[in-house]
């Protein structure tokens, strides 16, 4: 948090335990211990006074906080969680807990997992609500303009070759985008859980508005066998971008090239926050051969 928030993220972490018996106190609940793999928010599971499960999510008040909550009023819990109040403002949102919340990954074999979330893709975009505040693809792809800024015009450690395509290839297919509609922005295996009353649930929504191929990106990158041959990752790309074609009724090319960008988007986002970046290059440059031949 403070890595990412700096001395806001520092604040925050002082003020988190009166926040917590902030939440605790309104909403009377009975907080368990954090969830595992937290890193820019404070998820807690929690007790309702009836009774209800719930989870509470706190965080350095941000844009994306608001796009969240947004989100998840957009989807009104159709194929996502509730949000059962919130004060994102502030940072705190009161959702739904999903039971047994088990990620598609654990439950589906890979084939039967891309076509679990390409089902749920379709049932939550949705048409963009009236005078929306969503941030666009285009603001998220203003990484690239960082970048640039950052390295005087160059690439820095990227390659050049890359980056000078991938901002083409977002150019040339958010220009040709016949439908923008509110996407999760993140549907990734481990944000896909099950619910033994609901069935697919998706959480942690980004809350973009964009060209639906973009949806694919995150899961593309996501669950690949560390220890797989390159032959190997690349059989497995092939299949999950066939599956979401024919699911989704979109060119497998035009998703392969979604996804090749969206890796490198990822990779510069990596290296703005100090995390390892080479290895989803080295997966956007499986998607970029994807692109060329599909």
């Amino acid at each position: 948090m403070a890595r990412v928030h700096g001395e806001r993220g520092r604040d925050w972490l002082e003020k988190l335990p009166a926040l917590v018996n902030e939440c605790r106190e309104r909403w009377s609940l009975k907080l368990g211990q954090p969830f595992a793999n937290l890193s820019y928010n404070l998820v807690l599971p929690a007790t309702g006074p009836s009774g209800a499960e719930l989870v509470l999510k706190l965080g350095v008040p941000c844009r994306e906080l608001l796009t969240e909550a947004a989100a998840l009023g957009v989807f009104q819990g159709v194929g996502a969680v509730r949000l059962l109040d919130h004060e994102a403002p502030r940072g705190i949102l009161l959702i739904e807990r999903v039971l047994p919340g088990l990620p598609v990954h654990k439950l589906k074999s890979e084939p039967d997992a891309t076509r679990s979330v390409a089902a749920l893709m379709r049932e939550l975009w949705r048409p963009p609500p009236p005078n929306h505040d969503f941030p666009s693809l285009t603001i998220w792809f203003q990484a690239f303009v960082r970048l640039r800024k950052q390295f005087a015009g160059g690439c820095g450690p990227f390659p050049a070759k890359l980056i000078d395509k991938a901002e083409r290839v977002f150019s040339e297919l958010n220009a040709s985008s016949v439908r923008k509609m509110i996407l999760h922005g993140d549907l990734h295996h481990e944000n896909l859980l099950f619910s033994a009353e609901r069935g697919w649930l998706a959480i942690d929504p980004k809350g973009i508005y964009g060209d639906p191929g973009y949806e694919v990106g995150s899961f593309m990158l996501n669950q690949l066998p560390a220890d797989a041959s390159e032959s190997g990752t690349m059989e497995i790309l092939k299949q999950r971008l066939t599956i979401f074609s024919e699911e989704l009724a979109i060119s497998r090319s035009r998703l392969a090239q979604w996804s090749f960008s969206h890796a490198i988007l990822s990779a510069l986002w990596d290296f703005e926050e100090s995390a390892e970046w080479r290895l989803t290059i080295r997966l956007a440059v499986m998607l970029e051969k994807l692109s060329e031949v599909s």
